[in-house]
């Protein structure tokens, strides 16, 4: 496998849904053996374990597992990365430079569709070297109460999640793979949308947060179901929940050969494993 970069830069504009401002990120073709870096202000934030933070968003995540993926250098720090991430790890792009004129990524519609399509419209690039693989000498496996996230060793790269919120939950219980086709992510994993309850898109407005947005703008369940909202997919949600994982493991900063086993977990477990993978690499 080829390194591969974009042929030019592919530019994203959007609303962040954190801190509600306007943004904007532009992909930056980049030389062999660059990796993955975010450019903030006069700041180099490389992607690699070295540099995933559990810095909070905002104050109101002070004492709660993360809720989104963030990395920092150089004192600055980039939040909401894994989308974005995602997008690049499943189109197999190895070597980027992304350039933003704030500390978080745009939300736009809660997936990585708008990503995909702005490398697409860029094009790819292969480059005159080989990729980097990180290969396992044995499983790793991190948990905690009955989530967990494990990986296996492997020729290739491949992923699996399981969702389980319960029987009488809205969001039906599923479990979801890829198996690294580009083509197979860009249809059916790239448009699942973030989701969540509506006790805790309740929550965020009394903490003054997301009220920038509506049910229509992202998914938020009620014991109906979507509110003000259709599901792209039966299994939208797994389908979000694998996106995440793919993006949250393409912070190890180079693709790993390994079949990854996810059930009921979030970004805190996947930041745990790609450090203990490291650690035991």
């Amino acid at each position: 496998m080829h390194q591969r970069t974009l042929k030019e830069a592919a530019h994203i504009q959007g609303t962040s849904l954190f801190t509600a401002r306007h943004c904007l990120c532009i992909i930056h073709p980049a030389p062999i053996d660059h990796g993955i870096v975010f450019a903030l202000d006069n700041a180099r934030i490389p992607v690699n374990p070295n540099s995933i933070t559990s810095n909070p968003v905002h104050p109101a995540f002070v004492n709660f597992p993360p809720r989104c993926s963030a990395v920092s250098a150089d004192g600055s720090t980039v939040w909401l990365v894994e989308h974005i991430l995602s997008a690049l790890a499943a189109l197999k792009i190895t070597n980027a430079r992304i350039e933003l004129d704030h500390h978080e990524l745009p939300i736009m519609d809660g997936s990585s569709q708008a990503f995909v399509d702005a490398i697409h419209k860029a094009g790819i690039k292969p480059q005159d070297a080989q990729v980097k693989h990180l290969e396992l000498a044995k499983p790793i496996r991190v948990e905690k109460n009955d989530a967990w996230i494990e990986v296996s060793p492997a020729d290739s790269s491949s992923y699996e999640y399981t969702i389980d919120y319960g029987p009488d939950s809205p969001i039906t219980q599923a479990t979801v793979y890829w198996e690294g086709d580009a083509g197979d992510y860009a249809v059916r994993i790239a448009p699942a949308r973030t989701f969540c309850l509506k006790h805790e898109a309740d929550a965020m407005h009394s903490a003054g947060l997301f009220t920038h947005l509506s049910p229509s703008d992202l998914l938020v369940f009620d014991d109906d179901g979507p509110i003000d909202n259709t599901l792209r997919h039966e299994h939208e949600c797994a389908l979000h929940k694998l996106l995440d994982l793919i993006g949250d493991i393409a912070l190890l900063g180079m693709p790993i050969k390994g079949h990854i086993r996810a059930h009921k977990s979030g970004h805190a477990l996947a930041h745990k494993l790609v450090q203990m993978i490291t650690e035991e690499g």
